[in-house]
């Protein structure tokens, strides 16, 4: 009689019929490297259709330090170029902590609800140590990521300043040949970003908090120089009376700068990113000095002088590079 324990149905061991191509770790890797053979043709094509993703792919071009992928991302610009320009560009700074990933996500929405079509460029700080970057601005926007008319794209100084002026600013052409109408620049809030920031934007939106001291700071700091317009943050609760305090210092330290080159006298408004307080008010100023600088022709004149400053940032970029 054979002994029970070689009956297949007590055997622990079961070898099952194997298959002729194990599955992929990741099942999408073949058609992503399809995607990197895109032509630059059909990059500029699908980015100029509103394509989301090839924009994306365009940007991390852009970004990317490898000669070949720099290569292609100036081919995309120069078939780009032609189709931007056409949006109003806002850079927003202030100091770390001041509320403007929270702003940003307000200022956005209330610009989608008027039909408007919003990228968010964000720059990250870098770690000195490590170089690296935790892109965590978009974790701010929670509404805004959520929305189809808006792109959001964070990208890591990588402690370079003139590096991230100039893939900006290639950014943004490839945002505005996708059809965005409205661009935000979020800067990393110190050192000298602000003035890299500035020759590229239309407006420059500076976002200042009351009752912590940093009134002095803000009016010592040659920022306040360059702003089109600066707002009060977190103006709510029992910080109402200190916010509506630092409007009236910083009012009065506007009145001691010259008037700047576009005619324009900044205004200062307060308002509660948090709570969507005073947000239209925040707007119609943008709108007020928009109207006027392209009424007196500084609208034009700036981005004249903007492109030029940005041929000669690049020229010497590459000189540097050589």
């Amino acid at each position: 009689m054979e002994h029970p324990e070689n009956d297949p149905k007590y055997k622990g061991l079961i070898v099952n019929k194997g298959v002729s191509r194990p599955p992929s770790v990741n099942p999408y890797l073949p058609k992503r490297r399809k995607e990197e053979e895109r032509s630059v043709a059909e990059y500029v094509e699908a980015i100029l259709s509103g394509n989301r993703v090839v924009l994306s792919q365009a940007v991390t071009l852009v970004e990317s330090s490898r000669p070949e992928h720099q290569e292609k991302a100036q081919a995309i610009i120069e078939q780009c170029l032609p189709y931007a320009g056409n949006s109003i560009r806002v850079g927003i700074t202030g100091v770390p902590g001041a509320g403007k990933s929270t702003s940003i996500d307000a200022f956005g929405m209330h610009l989608l609800g008027k039909g408007h079509q919003l990228a968010v460029l964000a720059i990250d700080p870098s770690s000195e140590r490590s170089k690296g970057s935790i892109l965590g601005d978009k974790t701010r926007m929670e509404r805004l990521s959520l929305e189809q008319d808006a792109f959001i794209r964070p990208s890591p100084s990588a402690g370079s300043l003139g590096g991230v002026a100039r893939k900006t600013r290639e950014t943004i052409v490839l945002c505005e040949a996708a059809g965005f109408d409205y661009l935000f620049v979020e800067t990393v809030g110190v050192g000298q970003s602000e003035i890299a920031v500035h020759s590229m934007v239309d407006f420059f939106l500076l976002i200042q908090l009351a009752g912590t001291g940093d009134e002095l700071q803000g009016i010592k700091r040659g920022i306040m120089e360059m702003a089109d317009g600066i707002v009060i943050n977190k103006a709510d609760g029992d910080n109402i009376g200190k916010a509506k305090m630092a409007q009236r210092h910083f009012s009065n330290a506007l009145h001691l700068f010259p008037l700047p080159d576009s005619g324009w006298s900044p205004q200062v408004l307060t308002y509660s990113g948090y709570y969507n307080l005073a947000i239209p008010e925040i707007w119609e100023m943008v709108d007020n000095y928009i109207d006027f600088v392209k009424k007196n022709g500084y609208f034009e004149r700036k981005r004249n002088e903007q492109a030029k400053y940005w041929m000669y940032e690049t020229i010497n970029e590459q000189l540097r590079n050589s």
